[in-house]
């Protein structure tokens, strides 16, 4: 009696067993199938494409292929729409979610850096991309290839960057359950900024924090640059002297007086990072001072200053945290979470 029963149990183990990791199984695949259908719409940026769409242009959609596109050098898949406008053509390549994060991670930060900080540039690529899908929905693409957005050269990504993106497949950050907007730049140069002060809005999840790049190219940088070659970039003539007007909350320059023989304008700081280009003036963290004809920045940091700072993951990541640990210090009180949505 007592193997008979045995038997019996055994038995009904064994179909637990199989249904449970039946269940498992159906579920992950579930959530697998459900992220892998998730696409991105991305208007192509470039040399031969450089326009945006005005807010008010009608546009027409005058064909699409799918496959293997070439432009410029470099290789889009998935699912090409050409559509017109009265200021030219306009290319939006429609792929897969992870296809798209791979490539963003192999533009943004290249496949050499230690694997926490790649994994750590994966969430933030793919959250920033669903945030802008969810907010561009109604919209003909989701987001650009540009720097205005997040930088996409197309098919291009190597087997580092496949497993940094396979580790933390469909992994996005979310705040009380909703994904953030995953802000980023390169260099910080010691303290992230407050998205108020460059972006005039406000989220709990970006807050300043000191953090600490030296190992970036760009930890300490000088520009200097011609007055002649401010006043063309600003469309000003006669520029006598510039100053700084006001600071933001963690000491960037925020405004500045151009002081000209008509009077004094004041142009904000990030504008004229626009204007004379993202290099030339890679932060508005910076001293100014004139050099005879010149004007010289000595400033630290590349970019906008908020959220994630890349060189200061990089950072952390050789210091041994890990790719979670590196975004709840720059997103604090986000919680990672697998996106399911469509």
């Amino acid at each position: 009696m007592e193997s008979l029963k045995f038997k019996v149990q055994s038995s009904k183990l064994k179909k637990f067993f199989i249904f449970f990791f039946f269940s498992l199984f159906t579920f992950h695949f579930s959530l697998f199938t459900s992220f892998a259908e998730t696409t991105i719409k991305v208007l192509i940026i470039d040399e031969a494409y450089p326009g945006i769409p005005a807010n008010d242009e009608k546009i027409e959609k005058i064909g699409s292929m799918k496959g293997d596109l070439l432009v410029k050098g470099a290789h889009y898949t998935g699912n090409i729409e050409v559509w017109k406008g009265k200021n030219g053509l306009y290319l939006i390549n429609e792929l897969l979610m992870e296809d798209y994060v791979k490539s963003v991670v192999m533009a943004e930060v290249g496949s050499n850096w230690d694997m926490e900080a790649l994994k750590a540039q994966a969430v933030i690529v793919r959250t920033y991309a669903i945030y802008q899908k969810n907010v561009n929905d109604k919209t003909n693409y989701h987001l650009t290839s540009s720097v205005l957005h997040q930088v996409y050269k197309g098919n291009n990504f190597d087997s580092r960057i496949s497993y940094a993106v396979m580790e933390t497949k469909g992994e996005i950050l979310t705040y009380n359950g909703k994904p953030v907007e995953a802000l980023y730049h390169s260099t910080c140069g010691g303290k992230t900024e407050n998205p108020e002060d460059v972006f005039g809005k406000n989220h709990p999840y970006l807050k300043s924090v000191e953090s600490n790049c030296e190992i970036s190219p760009y930890w300490i940088w000088e520009r200097r640059v011609l007055l002649t070659e401010i006043e063309n970039a600003l469309n000003l003539s006669g520029i006598k002297d510039i100053t700084v007007k006001s600071y933001t909350s963690t000491n960037r320059v925020k405004e500045l007086n151009i002081v000209t023989d008509s009077g004094i304008t004041i142009i904000k700081a990030a504008d004229l990072r626009k204007v004379l280009g993202w290099s030339r003036l890679p932060s508005t963290n910076f001293n100014i001072s004139r050099d005879g004809d010149s004007v010289v920045f000595e400033g630290k940091g590349y970019g906008h200053g908020v959220g994630l700072c890349q060189w200061s993951a990089l950072q952390m990541a050789r210091k041994g945290k890990n790719y979670k640990e590196i975004l709840s210090f720059f997103y604090p009180g986000t919680t990672i979470q697998v996106y399911e949505g469509p």
